[in-house]
């Protein structure tokens, strides 16, 4: 327990001090997220956050960490290359495709150097160990998804980081449990780092985490969520739990079903997956009205709940949980969709007659309608 205190405090801490700085350097510099016709944010703000969430998170697993071991080492030099690969685009911007390759090399470090891999799919729709080309392209897949959910859904004030603190505290708490005490350290540092983000990020922010930040969160839970299936499904350990792929699902809920639905909807429309759109969830609810805060509130209630009904009701089993929860969420996506408020256009009328310019709705009455 005390290589927890210990990492959290330092996480804490360290990103704690950290932020104010860089949003002075980012003040001085110029170096801002520029508002665009996409983005939710109307003023220039610090987007170098990520910068304050890694110093932390690195500092607490090098300091705390309770064993030096050889998976750790790729972790963190996984993490070197998601670091400067987010860095570079939150400050120069990267095509999709560079982005993208970055994300295959960390991938390749945790994966053949690391140990992490998905080598069986623990039950789910009756399949129980996989061969090795369809392990690996799983497990490839696996992790490109989470690096990805996490930036993706980065759109709301505060909510990648309160998602963030909830996973990667949910499979710290496992870990400690179970006595992997490099794994749970791993977990809850970030957690404590993103905490301490969040007293800065928190609408209205006054920094944004940017992709050093998000992609960080999403590699880190990558990992945690691999090996928590892989540990979890394991009848020798201190906690096996039953259904453990549904419950690593569920913890991730939110962030995984939100990228992998959007994913779907740009590919079908014959679009690069990581163009940009207003069809994630957030943008659902905000067009409902909805404050940031209330968003992110709404969005993080609603994954701890599936995280919880994933644990309480794991003697379903992974299929039939993974399949209600997915089903559940379309339900509500498709009831935010076709409800949500349709826009009406106006245009100004310029009445000669009048003194004062009346803004008329820009639709043709239902008389001329009927007579075309």
């Amino acid at each position: 327990m005390d290589h927890i205190l210990i990492g959290v405090s330092i996480a804490f801490i360290v990103t704690f001090y950290a932020i104010p700085v860089i949003i002075r350097v980012s003040d001085i510099k110029k170096l801002y997220d520029e508002p665009d016709e996409r983005k939710i944010h109307s003023n220039p703000i610090p987007s170098l956050g990520g910068l304050g969430i890694y110093a932390g998170f690195l500092l607490a697993i090098l300091i705390a960490s309770p064993e030096q071991s050889s998976e750790l080492q790729y972790y963190i030099a996984a993490s070197f290359v998601i670091f400067f690969l987010g860095l570079k685009d939150d400050i120069l911007i990267l095509s999709p495709i560079k982005k993208f390759l970055g994300q295959l090399m960390a991938a390749f470090i945790i994966i053949y150097k690391g140990g992490v891999q998905i080598t069986s799919m623990h039950g789910f729709l009756g399949i129980q160990q996989l061969p090795e080309f369809f392990s690996l392209a799983l497990t490839y897949f696996t992790v490109i998804v989470v690096i990805n959910s996490f930036n993706l859904i980065d759109g709301v004030d505060g909510l990648a980081g309160s998602l963030g603190v909830f996973t990667s505290a949910a499979f710290g708490l496992y870990f400690l449990n179970v006595g992997h005490l490099m794994l749970a350290v791993m977990g809850f540092s970030l957690a404590g780092s993103l905490a301490a983000f969040l007293i800065f990020n928190y609408s209205p922010a006054k920094i944004f985490m940017g992709d050093t930040g998000a992609m960080l969160i999403g590699l880190v839970n990558a990992i945690l969520v691999i090996k928590f299936i892989n540990a979890a499904d394991d009848p020798n350990i201190t906690m096996p739990l039953i259904a453990a792929p549904a419950i690593g699902f569920a913890i991730l809920m939110v962030p995984l079903f939100d990228t992998l639905r959007v994913f779907g909807i740009r590919i079908l429309y014959r679009r690069s997956p990581f163009s940009p759109d207003r069809n994630h969830i957030h943008h659902l609810l905000l067009d409902r009205g909805l404050t940031h805060s209330m968003v992110t509130f709404s969005i993080v209630i609603a994954n701890v709940i599936f995280a919880a009904v994933a644990y309480f009701f794991r003697y379903v089993g992974s299929t039939w949980l993974i399949f209600g929860m997915v089903s559940t969420g379309f339900s509500v996506i498709s009831i935010l969709f076709y409800t949500r408020p349709r826009p009406k256009l106006f245009a100004a009328s310029d009445d000669k007659e009048e003194k004062e310019t009346k803004v008329i709705p820009f639709i043709k009455p239902k008389a001329v309608v009927n007579n075309e």
